[in-house]
């Protein structure tokens, strides 16, 4: 494939040839020459990397109904929602939030849909909420697990079992691939814990047979160490998801991280509490940090700790997108004494913190456009500033989806022996810059091959 016309970020404007899945050639452009895609003077950029993404879930949030901010504001307008609803089988909410109706349970879903099967996921991922129909069906000939209350139909952390119980088939994933690289997205770090060999089996699979246009980094369990190098699927870090109220045994946290390390990964530890994050940082100091480990979300970080995070050469992969999201029930909830501690940014740059960009989706929104320009205006929904001095430039906030995903510190770059895993824009960069929430793809090529185009500035020949 031959790129004419292409604008690079240092300015030049140049000709690329792809050829067996990486850049081949890289040269001035020849007015005169034809080629594949005429990118017209569009900006060229490595394909983007999604580095905190839950794709199965977000998947499954297309057959899902939005309960929470800011589709849904209050307790009148949830009821509403949810017996509202069309269908007549599992009802599949997401998305809730105390900030909507309180701490709700069973009861007050019977209330609200007394007839059909709900479960209601909250926002943070970590618990879903049943009706007493959805519990007869679950519970039906089945154990409950010990984390299921069947008086208020809660149930935490237990993923696994309930897709067991669901007897659930895996979500299909062709429309949101074609969504991520409608936005130029190239690569997917899937950050679900509970992630095992047969889980990156089924990515390669589907990235073999097309529904699953990007490439995937899979974190999770211990299992996933030792499998069989893939071009497309690798191997990521150990996944630890800590829970501020059942922390695990210090030694055993200490125990885990030494073993990711001796098969050579690195650990990425959830926290967003400062808490989560003064253990984890205790954890990683006692048993020797390794440069591939990783903070995931820092939500709440001092300066103290932001020094910590430095002295240990750890990443940090942020959500900028959520300052936007749910800045303005942050403002509400949390003490203004600590509102400079909230998804820092500048301050980790600033401390030489190696930091990369996730949407966190489906608990997040998965434009990744948007977390950008949230990371370089840093307001809220309301228009409302949160900690100004932590905003990036339009530069800084690309390069968070630029990061190479196996070393988090590298950025990848458009050069000859790259992977031809591309995002061409249709406007140059002094134009995105203005407002990167207004960025639009021309092309996205993943392995030398096209899988979204626009037509209109820029068309690829057919079969290509």
């Amino acid at each position: 494939m031959l790129i004419t016309a292409a604008r690079l970020f240092d300015g030049r404007l140049v000709d690329v040839t792809l050829n067996e899945g990486r850049i081949a050639d890289l040269v001035d452009h020849q007015p005169s020459r034809g080629g594949d895609i005429d990118a017209r003077g569009g900006l060229l950029l490595p394909g983007l990397h999604d580095h905190h993404v839950h794709i199965a879930a977000t998947a499954a949030t297309l057959a899902s109904v939005r309960c929470g901010p800011s589709e849904v504001t209050d307790e009148a307008g949830l009821f509403h929602t949810l017996a509202g609803a069309a269908g007549s089988g599992w009802l599949r909410g997401i998305g809730y939030h105390e900030s909507v109706a309180g701490r709700i349970d069973r009861a007050w879903l019977d209330a609200a849909v007394p007839d059909r099967p709900v479960r209601l996921q909250h926002r943070s991922g970590r618990m879903w909420i049943f009706n007493s129909v959805g519990l007869d069906l679950l519970l039906a000939g089945r154990e409950p697990p010990p984390a299921l209350d069947r008086v208020t139909g809660w149930l935490f952390d237990a993923d696994r079992w309930l897709r067991d119980a669901l007897h659930g088939m895996p979500p299909d994933l062709s429309l949101v691939s074609r969504n991520w690289s409608r936005w130029g997205v190239t690569g997917l770090t899937d950050m679900n814990p509970e992630n095992e060999p047969a889980d990156a089996t089924r990515f390669s699979a589907l990235r073999r047979e097309g529904t699953l246009a990007q490439r995937v980094t899979v974190a999770g369990r211990a299992t996933l160490a030792g499998m069989a190098p893939d071009p497309w699927v690798a191997v990521g870090p150990l996944k630890v998801h800590l829970h501020e109220a059942h922390l695990p045994a210090y030694d055993t946290l200490t125990g885990a991280i030494d073993e990711a390390h001796r098969v050579g990964r690195g650990v990425a530890i959830h926290c967003v509490t400062e808490t989560e994050l003064v253990f984890a940082l205790a954890a990683l100091r006692e048993a020797g940090p390794d440069a591939q480990d990783r903070i995931e979300h820092a939500s709440v970080a001092t300066d103290e700790l932001v020094t910590q995070i430095a002295a240990l050469g750890l990443s940090v992969v942020s959500q900028p997108n959520f300052v936007a999201e749910r800045g303005d029930a942050y403002l509400a909830d949390i003490a203004p004494g600590e509102w400079s501690h909230l998804y820092r940014l500048r301050s980790f740059l600033a401390a030489g913190v190696p930091l990369a960009g996730g949407t966190d989706t489906p608990f997040g929104m998965a434009d990744p456009w948007a977390a950008m320009a949230a990371a370089v205006t840093r307001r809220t929904a309301a228009g409302v500033p949160l900690s100004l001095h932590e905003a990036l430039t339009p530069e800084e906030a690309l390069g968070l989806f630029l990061a190479d995903p196996m070393a988090l510190s590298r950025q990848r770059t458009v050069a000859v022996g790259a992977p031809a895993d591309l995002c061409l824009l249709t406007q140059d960069w002094e134009v995105v810059r203005a407002d990167l929430g207004d960025a639009r793809v021309a092309a996205t090529i993943v392995g030398g091959r096209c899988v979204h185009q626009d037509p209109a500035p820029a068309t690829p020949r057919s079969g290509d």
